[in-house]
């Protein structure tokens, strides 16, 4: 029960004196005591009724407060009928330490408040375990294998009264329940989401409260793989949930589940278990698209002979988009996560990452995600998307997915999820019509990753428009300019690299392609973090130029592809 309905029932006689402020507290319990010290007896959640016995002087409140706030009860009760009034110093020393403090009037016996507050209490708690047996005995025989997570969502709607969301990390709305139900908008599911991926990323032990306006939600992660929850409340532990902080989806239950019986949390995670499961079934689903994608990827990246990828891009085809006609085309998505320092591999999450994230919000059919294969190789996933072929009356308008609005859609959670962690760093190429352009595709796709991983953010993306004042238009820049561009540029380090052995130009381009990182780069090149800082250096030195300013990187990137 909540400390307002205490105010509410007169037989009572209890009178508010401060912690207004705090009536939605939970009482678990009551107890009487004139102890100067009860904490021993004290377990939390309780209301302290005290007929001030304890208290020799004005000192001795502040020191008494402090031992029930520390015991984590709910609320103290102070009765009139020994000093006539509540002492001022009492008041004092619970509206410091934001203690809710009634005075109880000299005619109510302490009795009368145990017997009411005891019977409320007996009664929630016989409710709860009664609900939990024969709920979860339904949910078990009609979980996800008779109707996925929304089953599970209509019963905690029907039988306890409860409206509950899945979301994806992104925010993207899994299940919901039914819909005369309230309906959460984009914004908020994206809001729950970051609220949920910075507290799982710090270590926070879940079920973490949000409150949105004026409605209160608490967060469950929904673990798939059998992980077991994280509780550690040391950030440096948390650091292992990375793996899968960035892909597991969430139950957002429209409730404050600070104040629940025990019972009642075990329910909810077994509730989280049973979505757990339909996740790993999607997952498993994702296999057959997987293997594709890694065998496209192979063939392109190995040089296979275009009649090879088409042969196998047809054998794609229908699994990904079943039922159409003519061939489709293709788009190719690069992603990378970035960890800050260690973390888990950087592959496999980045697929995860990358096969939600591709999701199209206005797909039909049980899961949209099925026309996505997503491979991964080294710490960089590759996404094959394919398109419906596009009409030759076709206006020439922007199809398929655009690196702006899939930035819009993931920015604000996943930004949340890497704060201080690492960075998704996202490449979007054109559409491709045949399989002599899907290598095309895939430098475009990478190029355009490395552009957007110069900007500054967390979590960033450009799109194949962003290459075309650069990458595709250096064909056509005339030799001589492109001469005296890179002459300008590249010979001085060419020089020192002859006269020193220097390598400054393979340093140059490693560091490039790294992204400007120095510990991935040095990893790379097999050298101390201050070997490849004082190249940098000596390459800054002899261009006159700034390795940190975006401009001077394209620049030389630019010199390097023109060379």
């Amino acid at each position: 029960m909540r400390l307002r309905a205490l105010l509410d029932t007169d037989a009572l006689g209890l009178r508010l004196l401060g912690g207004e402020d705090e009536l939605d507290r939970a009482v678990r319990g009551v107890m009487t005591t004139d102890l100067r010290d009860p904490s021993r007896y004290l377990s939390g959640g309780e209301l302290v009724l005290t007929g001030l016995a304890w208290r020799r002087d004005a000192a001795d409140s502040e020191p008494f407060v402090r031992i029930l706030v520390q015991a984590g009860v709910a609320a103290l009760a102070a009765g009139e009928a020994e000093l006539g009034a509540v002492p001022e110093d009492l008041a004092v020393a619970c509206a410091r330490h934001r203690l809710p403090l009634f005075a109880v009037h000299e005619s109510v016996a302490f009795a009368t408040i145990t017997e009411h507050v005891v019977r409320q209490v007996s009664g929630e708690r016989a409710g709860d375990l009664a609900a939990v047996v024969d709920r979860h005995r339904r949910m078990m025989t009609s979980g996800p294998a008779g109707g996925g997570p929304d089953v599970v969502l209509d019963l905690l709607g029907s039988d306890l009264d409860l409206r509950a969301w899945v979301l994806s990390p992104t925010g993207r709305l899994i299940a919901a329940p039914e819909p005369a139900g309230p309906v959460l908008s984009p914004e908020a599911c994206a809001e729950l989401a970051a609220e949920h991926l910075g507290a799982v990323r710090t270590g926070r032990r879940g079920p973490h409260r949000v409150v949105l306006g004026q409605t209160t939600f608490s967060l469950f992660p929904i673990r798939g793989g059998g992980r077991a929850p994280q509780t550690s409340p040391n950030p440096r532990a948390a650091r292992d949930v990375r793996e899968g902080v960035l892909s597991d989806w969430l139950l957002a239950v429209e409730a404050d589940a600070g104040d629940w019986a025990d019972e009642r949390l075990d329910l909810l995670q077994g509730v989280t278990q049973l979505i757990a499961v339909e996740r790993d079934r999607r997952d498993a689903a994702r296999t057959v698209r997987r293997r594709l994608a890694q065998e496209v990827l192979e063939l392109v990246q190995t040089g296979a002979a275009p009649t090879e990828i088409a042969a196998r891009l047809r054998v794609a085809a229908p699994v990904l988009l079943p039922g159409l006609g003519a061939a489709p085309h293709w788009q190719v998505v690069v992603a990378r996560v970035e960890w800050d320092e260690g973390g888990p591999e950087a592959g496999p999450v980045a697929q995860s990452l990358l096969e939600e994230i591709l999701v199209d919000p206005l797909a039909t059919g049980p899961e949209p995600s099925d026309r996505i294969a997503v491979a991964h190789t080294g710490d960089e996933a590759v996404a094959l998307v394919p398109l419906p072929a596009v009409s030759s009356e076709h206006d020439g308008s922007e199809t398929g997915v655009l690196a702006d609005a899939l930035l819009a859609a993931v920015r604000e959670p996943l930004s949340s999820g890497l704060d201080g962690d690492g960075r998704l760093t996202l490449g979007v190429s054109a559409a491709v019509h045949s399989a002599e352009g899907l290598r095309g595709a895939l430098e475009e796709a990478r190029h355009a990753r490395r552009v957007a991983a110069a900007r500054p953010g967390r979590v960033c993306a450009a799109g194949h428009q962003e290459l075309a004042s650069h990458v595709l238009l250096l064909p056509f820049v005339p030799d001589d300019v492109r001469k005296a561009f890179t002459a300008r540029l590249l010979d001085p380090l060419r020089d020192y690299d002859r006269r020193h052995r220097a390598e400054l130009i393979p340093t140059l381009e490693a560091f490039l392609e790294c992204d400007g990182s120095w510990t991935r780069c040095a990893s790379r090149l097999h050298l101390h973090v201050n070997t490849l800082r004082y190249r940098v250096g000596r390459i800054e030195q002899l261009t006159s130029r700034d390795l940190s300013r975006l401009e001077d990187k394209l620049d030389f990137f630019l010199a390097l592809r023109m060379s």
